[in-house]
């Protein structure tokens, strides 16, 4: 690997840890969200041509992606000494990669079977958006369409997951003649009854 990548700022190795670890695609705001960073400008574009992250313009807005490359780069900063002038965070970050290190090592498991997805959190982050943070009923056809590359299984299993809460519905549409293909593709089956809507209840 280029001698090159191992001058990273600070932001830069966090944005790609943050990558390795949400194991999917983030935004500049889902970044900010997860860790208080941003990927943008002068970084983005150091990254994007070491090769290793993907930025991508969606909506007038950069997704980014960790590249082979770039789980290269993590799986070989685990071994890594902490960087100089990191402070206190950073040494306690790097111990902690150290120690993941240690695991992967004695147990034979990869890094990329540790950080999957949290894909319920993306259903309640999508729902947030679509809503407005209304709390109103939203058709899952609009929530498949928003969460788009999530693959539809992983989205059924964190709808189940999530309607075991007690403020979260999964629910049937009342008026069936109401639905459209598009709803009637979009449910999920749980209980052997099919379900179109999904309501987050919101704390008053």
């Amino acid at each position: 690997m280029d001698m090159s990548e191992t001058r990273l700022t600070a932001s830069e190795r966090c944005a790609l840890l943050v990558l390795m670890a949400e194991a999917r695609e983030l935004t500049n705001a889902e970044l900010y969200a997860t860790a208080g960073i941003k990927l943008d400008g002068k970084h983005r574009r150091h990254l994007n041509d070491l090769g290793l992250v993907s930025s991508t313009m969606v909506n007038r807005a950069f997704v980014h992606e960790l590249s082979d490359r770039g789980a290269v780069w993590c799986d070989t900063e685990l071994s890594r000494e902490r960087p100089e002038r990191s402070g206190s965070a950073g040494g306690a970050l790097y111990a902690l990669l150290a120690g993941l290190r240690r695991y992967l090592d004695d147990s034979g498991v990869a890094l990329a079977d540790i950080f999957r997805p949290d894909v319920a959190s993306q259903v309640e982050a999508a729902y947030a958006e679509l809503t407005r943070g209304r709390g109103t009923p939203l058709r899952l056809a609009d929530l498949r369409d928003r969460l788009g590359g999530v693959p539809r299984d992983q989205v059924d299993r964190a709808l189940e997951a999530l309607a075991r809460r007690n403020h979260i519905h999964v629910r049937a549409e009342a008026d069936q003649k109401t639905l459209t293909p598009q709803d009637q593709e979009a449910a999920v089956v749980l209980g052997g009854t099919p379900r179109h809507l999904l309501t987050i209840e919101v704390s008053r």
